[in-house]
């Protein structure tokens, strides 16, 4: 073979090289990695409105960790910002009951969490459950998390004081358990499945950080929002994602995300005795429809309610179990003499007739 035809065929395939290398960074990855899901879980201190999740949210995005998906069967309620806000904070409930109704198995499916976040036994230790009744509990939610995902990553903590005034055992309660939450953590966490304790009691003051010695104000959700981090950030570092239906490519690295400090928050903590409306359209036909609103409070019990519906396209023509009040597209709602008493956990539900569009451009609830 001749110098010259040597010098050609390198020449060609150094071109080919060039032109296949320029095909697959011009191709690049075929779908992102997916997400880490996380899922908040507790009662109204987690859910109602819970608005240090939307801190902690805020701070991780805020510091490279992108790539999550908060996860839930209950949506965010407010919080004066825009975050993923999907959660499992149930108000008014008991991680007994829970436990004992097996009400995790079904939240767990819908969502299937990487990392569950869990602050839970308020209500229960309200209502004077023992330690040991919460740490059964607790073991059985542990052990249904794992038959979700095996390398369950379980983030518990030390909960905050329970000390409402109408309480006085509450706080030494409140000790007991937490406790006894370590010893009971290191029995139970694997390598695989660790279960890491995050102490959201030291430090706390019910009378500066709470509204009612049980829910906490601006400055509580800072807190334990800050407690929550660094936690958190470990877990995720140390985290594989559990795979979606649709294969994907396996990143050749993960970029370690530089952590700065977090500005302060910039909006303003709704009131704990706040309410949500849920607008459903049960029916429509040409013309009409029927629509039906569930109130429900957030961390305090409602002794009477208002709901303002916005109807820019409809109006109100009839409406049961509430007493409408209208004023150009919108109608107000008031809690009619037997249904204005709501406790926490519960709800009530009215609805209307209306003509024209059933869409709402607002739908507001407060206390009366």
């Amino acid at each position: 073979m001749t110098t010259t035809l040597v010098r050609r065929l390198a020449g060609a395939l150094a071109a080919l090289a060039l032109l296949v290398t320029g095909a697959l960074t011009l191709a690049g990855p075929t779908a992102a990695a997916d997400p880490v899901r996380i899922m908040t879980l507790g009662d109204s201190i987690t859910g109602s409105p819970g608005c240090w999740r939307a801190l902690l949210w805020q701070k991780l995005q805020q510091t490279g960790y992108t790539n999550i998906d908060m996860v839930g069967t209950l949506p965010a309620q407010g919080c004066g910002i825009t975050y993923d806000g999907d959660n499992e904070g149930h108000g008014g409930y008991l991680v007994t009951n829970v436990a004992t109704q097996n009400q995790l198995v079904g939240w767990l499916s819908a969502t299937h969490p990487d990392i569950v976040v869990m602050h839970f036994a308020t209500n229960d230790v309200w209502s004077n459950k023992s330690p040991q009744e919460i740490l059964a509990a607790w073991t059985t939610l542990v052990q249904q998390m794992r038959a979700s995902k095996p390398t369950m990553k379980i983030l518990v903590a030390k909960i905050i004081p329970v000390a409402p005034s109408s309480c006085s055992d509450c706080p030494q309660r409140t000790i007991n358990l937490n406790a006894a939450i370590p010893a009971w953590a290191a029995g139970l966490s694997t390598s695989a499945s660790p279960i890491t304790v995050v102490d959201q009691w030291t430090g706390w003051n019910a009378a500066t950080d709470t509204s009612d010695g049980v829910h906490p104000n601006e400055t509580g959700i800072v807190k334990l929002a800050d407690r929550w981090y660094p936690a958190l950030t470990a877990a995720l570092n140390g985290t594989t994602p559990t795979p979606t239906p649709t294969a994907t490519p396996t990143p050749t690295s993960t970029p370690t995300p530089t952590v700065s400090p977090s500005p302060s928050p910039t909006f303003t903590m709704p009131p704990a005795d706040g309410c949500t409306a849920t607008y459903t359209v049960a029916s429509q036909w040409p013309g009409g429809f029927v629509a039906t609103v569930r109130v429900k409070p957030w961390a305090v019990a409602l002794s009477g309610w208002r709901v303002a519906v916005t109807l820019p396209d409809g109006a109100v023509t009839n409406a049961w179990s509430s007493q409408p009040t209208t004023s150009g597209t919108t109608t107000t709602f008031a809690a009619a003499p037997w249904n204005g008493s709501v406790p926490v956990g519960g709800s009530v539900e009215f609805g209307f007739q209306g003509t024209g569009s059933p869409t709402a451009s607002w739908v507001t609830c407060s206390r009366a």
